[in-house]
């Protein structure tokens, strides 16, 4: 998962897991729309930083959260400097690490349990238009668990890609980076498989 579940009794705990993955999607999508400006940006990510604490989750597990992003964020940022402006790279990697770093305090203060029961409870009126709501909920669980996974691929790679003196070679990070990640996608398919998800 992106977080490990951090026990507590704060307000973030409290509120149920339906409520925290809406308010989760409209800060996401508020964030994307109406974020403009590095001052934005910075104002969004301190509001983040004060729920992290009124959580109790402290800075070292908050900052382990982003780590992994540390490479994507740089090819992020970079790309978005030549094709645009400085301005907006700050303002799209800061929508990207407050979108992240909400998801983790999402999955820090909330059971998985309890998130894809809510998942399964809210698609459930929707069985009789042929929607499975457990393979909802189980696509939600992967995509959660796929986002560090990724990251971790990209941060391998930059960091091997390094050693072999390829710091600044696009094709060396690329690459294997879409190799690696196919064959993670191929082996937990093999696994889903194996387990019988794909019967009917």
């Amino acid at each position: 998962m992106i977080g490990y579940y951090q026990p507590g009794r704060s307000i973030v705990h409290r509120l149920p897991a339906g409520t925290k993955l809406i308010l989760l999607i409209v800060a996401i999508v508020a964030s994307t729309i109406f974020v403009r400006t590095p001052v934005q940006a910075l104002a969004v990510g301190g509001g983040v930083a004060v729920l992290f604490a009124v959580a109790g989750i402290g800075w070292r597990v908050a900052a382990a959260q982003l780590r992994p992003m540390f490479w994507m964020l740089v090819v992020i940022a970079v790309f978005q400097v030549l094709i645009t402006s400085w301005s907006r790279a700050a303002v799209v990697c800061g929508v990207l690490i407050v979108s992240v770093a909400l998801a983790a305090l999402v999955t820090l203060t909330t059971r998985v349990s309890d998130m894809l029961d809510a998942v399964t409870r809210a698609l459930g009126p929707l069985r009789r238009f042929g929607v499975d709501p457990e393979r909802v909920g189980l696509l939600l669980a992967l995509a959660i668990r796929c986002v560090p996974l990724l990251s971790g691929i990209v941060h391998d790679v930059a960091q091997a890609r390094r050693a072999r003196g390829l710091e600044w070679s696009v094709t060396a990070l690329v690459t294997p980076v879409l190799v690696r990640a196919l064959r993670t996608a191929d082996a937990m398919g093999d696994a889903l498989a194996a387990r019988g998800v794909d019967d009917d």
